[in-house]
């Protein structure tokens, strides 16, 4: 399977290939559901090319919220149908002396890194009203942090589980852009993307301002794909939505989501 369909795909993506292969040959073997760890937008359209190839299987997704961008898959027989429960995922709430400190996105996964938690059992961490902060997690490490931490850095905090009802969180407005670029290089669709020059953009990706999928790129030849997700500190967020082919002058049409700072 992975052999026919690699070739769409990016050569640095090939192990994780490999990895949802194996999940899609396990629920087609076993005919049973399997549960993902929490897989990035770009992972999340590899694994449903990979299970849209099959008749007799099919894909559930959560992210312990509905606007979720990192999310758990559950890939199962055509016959199921899942609870929510069935997807093992946590929220959390992170409570803190907002008048005497001020936490971020780097900190609480630092910390939760620093304490053995792998970054592929949590979620998103997305900011609430007031300075709060909230994050998914699997079941599995959601009740080793309530019982076991209780710092963030060097904050004292104090985590609580808490339902989507529950939060309050700042929407993000993205904005949907129909534009075109001479390349799918990382430089060129930043810089599309926030208006600003290439030789700018350049700059920053060369001095690890810029991020795609969660990973620091330094690399501004970086050809971007279907479902990245681009960080570009100080600027937003951008998101590579729809390839939309080719015009007479060999400019690509595309469709970016993006949110500016």
């Amino acid at each position: 399977m992975v052999d026919n369909i690699a070739q769409h795909f990016r050569s640095n993506e090939t192990t994780f290939l490999n990895v949802a292969e194996g999940l899609v040959r396990q629920v087609l073997d076993e005919y049973r559901p399997v549960l993902t760890n929490f897989l990035n937008p770009r992972e999340i359209y590899i694994v449903t090319t990979l299970v849209n190839q099959q008749d007799d299987i099919k894909i559930f997704e959560s992210g312990g919220y509905s606007s979720a961008e990192n999310k758990r898959l559950l890939i199962a027989p055509s016959y199921y149908e899942p609870d929510a429960i069935d997807f093992e995922v946590m929220l959390i709430q992170v409570k803190y002396p907002e008048k005497f400190t001020m936490l971020h996105h780097s900190t609480i996964l630092g910390t939760l890194m620093h304490n053995g938690i792998a970054r592929h059992s949590i979620g998103d961490i997305i900011k609430g009203e007031s300075e709060t902060w909230y994050f998914s997690t699997t079941q599995e490490m959601g009740t080793f942090i309530l019982s076991h931490l209780d710092r963030i850095g060097k904050t004292k905090v104090r985590f609580q589980k808490v339902t989507e009802n529950d939060m309050t969180v700042i929407n993000d407005d993205w904005v949907i852009v129909n534009t075109t670029v001479s390349s799918l290089r990382l430089d060129s669709i930043v810089a599309n993307g926030y208006n600003i020059s290439r030789s700018h953009t350049k700059e920053m990706i060369e001095h690890d301002l810029v991020k795609v999928n969660w990973a620091t790129i330094n690399k501004p030849d970086y050809v971007l794909a279907v479902n990245d997700l681009i960080s570009v500190r100080h600027y937003g967020r951008l998101k590579l939505n729809e390839l939309n082919g080719l015009t007479k002058k060999d400019k690509w049409r595309l469709t970016l989501a993006v949110i500016k700072k």
